[in-house]
């Protein structure tokens, strides 16, 4: 017998909302998570207990003048909602809690955790929506012709010595935001993109450090973003003007300035700002930026400048979107890399090769006379010749000329776009020394940057990658004696964080859009390696607030005007909600959204009385196609599954029969149209069909054997090669392992030859393809979908998986697979 003391237990990484030490909550019942650690091997919490207070000092004398738990008989860790006294605005909240363990004894209490509420009522904001006074532009060409992103400044005294001060601020379309001269921290392409008419998401900032006595000026410069796009023709048709929620940029500010002595000053945005064209002549999303640095307003977020050429801002109209404290991960500067290699293609131009392909910005260093403009144009390859090519990154496969309905040519783009809508960044020095230059309203997918009109050589020093995410932290790690697979995983990882830009997108450049089917190919996979519980409850509501007037949940998430791809892509909601409780135990999203869930399956009921769904997007990039209702519909009966079992958790028995009555009806359906008993698989009997039946638990009783054995019939035809897509990859090699064939499952993801992940590999690649064969002109280079393989590393190398009926990873199955030519695997997941 060991003995047991309370040294051997204790309490760590307290969070609030998934956040430590958050600044900023409007919810009226946060929810408190924390770890157990402990010395001894199968130690677990049996109950605990939490005291807040609205002071530091009253919580260390275990005064919890907000809220005493008591003792709480339980083994829950995770998303303890808190039960005490309602929550003010502005009010800071300590925190800490103690836990029994197994042989009864009561731990220490934690350190203190804090979190501290913002603004809660909408009546609380004092401050206006303001912009430039300008008018968007009448028509299309004229969206392309410069129009300066404006500067605003405020300057205020302060009177007496400051106890604390809080910004509270947003922007449409991205905003930055600064106190006497210097930045206020360090998030980037802020706010977060969201269905602006339901929601927009606001940040809180400390700015305490930051004031001094007398003058300060508060500054604010806006970008375009998704609030404000370009009026091009995606494919030729899509407008994005079209769809968005759409206007001139404008911000609100709020800062709250709380004096020693208890007073406060509250300095807002309203007309009283002055404002003035800055340096960034254009700013898109997807075309980049336009910058003359001739044009930069010294000391502009200064006090004391002349402000003669200043006008005053004007009041913007209200926003329909309710404003919430932005609730996830913020995107910032994540990593840095130099250049690998930089050579001259041919006089005054350059090509750097950065070594990697990744999402972000470059930061140059460049010391050209006055008036030098110096363009950077951006890609993924280069040419036979060592020249760029930006084809596979082009926005929308806007590619020159088109004949309209009339005969007439035109540009694919719509009047005024550039005849190829490539990624570019374009630079007008001062000429002024060395001069420093970071894009701020953009983002870029690349490895290779091409520079010309620059009149000097080009070296390492002057190129800096600044790769940026959303900043979700590492949650697992896997590594085996495959040096391809550790390749495999890399290429995966750098791949999804080109994607998180507060959506998870089907790719950085040629979209940005955040489709459904490629976060339910890829959603585990996330899991296992970043903590994704605030981005994804953030998705699932982004479905909620995108979906149409009568119920159906869209294509994207903020809604674009996409919407053909159908049940496999809207099944997202339903699927990232169970997740979520699986992974994270959030059932607060599963209750908030499951209506929402509820309503679309009984519209796609209504649309399909005869249970075969006829049409959607079914294994998106398989090799061999198959028609929509031959897989669509299997989804259909997931989706009908998911409804059963949310109703389930949720305690709603009526639903769950009804559902699982539908799930029956749809299996009957499909299996008599679609199942053919004497050979044993489902029509059309390519892989992705094998495998959704398999997967699913679609296979009639008694005939799993012949199905399983169709499905390595079609295999070995292809010599362990995949024929399968965005959906039947993930599918076909969860089912191999299930059913005791995870050798063939190793061998499929060891080949080098196409179609494979090795494949890529060979070719140079860094991250993962959107088609399993190389494309020089159309497809993506740096696509998630086939990084579902990171998934099978965790869950069948490494053999970490969730147990079906887990809360909040609670329950585990620990299943390696033993493969003969693995010496070793490595792999870890971090569960909250």
């Amino acid at each position: 017998m060991f003995g047991f003391s309370q040294d051997t237990l204790h309490i760590d990484q307290l969070s609030c909302e998934y956040r430590t030490d958050p600044l900023g909550i409007d919810t009226a019942r946060p929810r408190l998570s924390w770890m157990l650690f402990s010395d001894i091997r199968g130690q677990s919490q049996t109950a605990y207990q939490i005291l807040a207070a609205s002071s530091e000092d009253k919580l260390n004398e275990s005064h919890a003048d907000l809220w005493n738990s008591g003792k709480v008989d339980s083994r829950q860790s995770l998303n303890i909602e808190y039960a005490g006294k309602a929550l003010e605005s502005r009010l800071r909240c300590y925190w800490k809690v103690r836990v029994w363990g197994k042989q009864g004894k009561v731990s220490n209490w934690s350190k203190t955790a804090w979190w501290e509420m913002a603004l809660i009522e909408d009546d609380e904001w004092s401050a206006y929506w303001i912009n430039d006074g300008k008018k968007n532009p009448g028509s299309d060409d004229d969206f392309y012709k410069d129009d300066p992103a404006p500067l605003f400044r405020k300057e205020f005294g302060l009177e007496k010595a400051v106890k604390k001060a809080r910004l509270y601020i947003t922007g449409l379309g991205y905003y930055e935001a600064y106190l006497n001269g210097d930045r206020i921290g360090d998030f980037v392409l802020e706010p977060a993109w969201t269905n602006y008419s339901k929601r927009i998401f606001y940040s809180v900032y400390d700015v305490t450090p930051q004031l001094q006595e007398g003058a300060n000026c508060i500054g604010v410069t806006l970008g375009n973003g998704w609030y404000n796009p370009l009026p091009l023709r995606m494919w030729g048709r899509l407008n994005l003007r079209e769809y968005l929620t759409i206007g001139r940029p404008c911000f609100i500010a709020q800062l709250e300035i709380t004096y020693s002595d208890g007073t406060r000053k509250t300095v807002g945005s309203d007309a009283s700002w002055k404002v003035k064209d800055g340096p960034i002549l254009r700013n898109n999303i997807y075309l980049g930026e336009v910058y003359d640095a001739r044009l930069e307003v010294k000391d502009w977020n200064l006090c004391d400048i002349d402000m003669r050429d200043w006008r005053s801002a004007t009041i913007a109209s209200e926003q329909n979107g309710k404003l919430f404290v932005q609730p996830l991960p913020p995107i910032r500067v994540t990593t840095t890399l130099r250049p690998e290699k930089i050579i001259q293609s041919s006089p005054g131009i350059y090509i750097v090769d950065m070594g990697q392909n990744f999402s972000g910005w470059v930061r140059y260093k460049f010391k050209a006379p006055r008036g030098t403009q110096i363009r950077c144009r951006y890609g993924e390859l280069l040419y036979e010749d060592g020249t760029l090519n930006p084809m596979t990154s082009v926005c929308g496969q806007i590619k020159g000329i088109r004949k309209n309905s009339s005969g007439e040519e035109v540009l694919v783009g719509g009047p005024g776009s550039p005849e190829i809508a490539w990624q570019a960044d374009t630079y007008t020095a001062k000429g002024n020394g060395w001069e420093i230059y970071t894009p701020r309203f953009t983002f870029h997918a690349f490895r290779y940057i091409e520079i010309s009109g620059y009149p000097g050589d080009i070296s390492p020093d002057m190129i800096l990658g600044l790769r940026l995410n959303s900043d979700v932290s590492e949650a697992g790690s896997f590594s085996c004696s495959n040096e391809m697979f550790n390749s495999i995983q890399a290429m995966s990882q750098w791949t999804f964080l080109s994607n998180l830009f507060s959506v998870q997108s089907d790719c950085p450049h040629r979209e940005r859009f955040s489709y459904g089917g490629d976060i339910v190919s890829t959603n585990e996979a996330l899991m296992f390696n970043y903590d994704m519980a605030a981005f994804y409850a953030k998705a699932v509501q982004d479905w909620s607030d995108s979906a149409l007037d009568e119920g159906m949940l869209t294509d994207t998430a903020p809604y674009v005007g996409i919407q053909y791809c159908g049940v496999g892509w809207a099944l997202v909601h339903p699927l990232l909600q169970l997740n979520l409780y699986r992974y994270y135990g959030d059932r607060r999203t599963l209750e908030s959204q499951y209506a929402v869930s509820r309503r679309w399956l009984d519209m796609v009921q209504n649309l399909y009385p005869d249970f075969i769904v006829k049409e959607g997007l079914s294994d998106h990039e398989s090799l061999n196609k198959t028609p929509p209702e031959e897989l669509v519909t299997p989804l259909y009966f997931y989706s009908a599954h998911l409804l059963s079992k949310m109703a389930e958790i949720l305690k709603r028995s009526t639903d769950k029969k009804e559902y699982e009555d539908l799930s029956a009806k749809i299996e009957a359906a499909y299996l008599n149209k679609f199942w053919q008993k004497d050979s044993g698989h489902f029509a059309p009997g390519t892989q992705t069909s094998q495998s959704f039946g398999l997967y699913l638990g679609l296979v009639p009783e008694g005939n799993q054997d012949k199905a399983l054995a169709y499905l390595e019939k079609l295999i070995e035809e292809k010599q362990d090669h995949l024929t399968t897509g965005i959906l039947g990859t993930p599918f076909l090699l969860d089912v191999l392992c299930r059913q005791g064939l995870s050798d063939i499952a190793y061998r499929i993801i060891n080949q080098k030859s196409f179609p494979s992940w090795g494949h890529m590999l060979e070719q140079g690649a860094t991250t993962l393809w959107e088609h399993w064969e190389f494309s020089d002109n159309t497809y993506s280079h740096n696509h998630p979908m086939f990084g579902s393989v990171s998934q099978w590393f965790y869950n069948w190398l490494g053999g970490i998986q969730a147990a079906p009926d887990a809360v909040g990873f609670d329950k585990i199955i620990i299943r390696p697979q033993v493969i003969d030519d693995l010496q070793w695997v490595e792999c870890s997941y971090d569960s909250v």
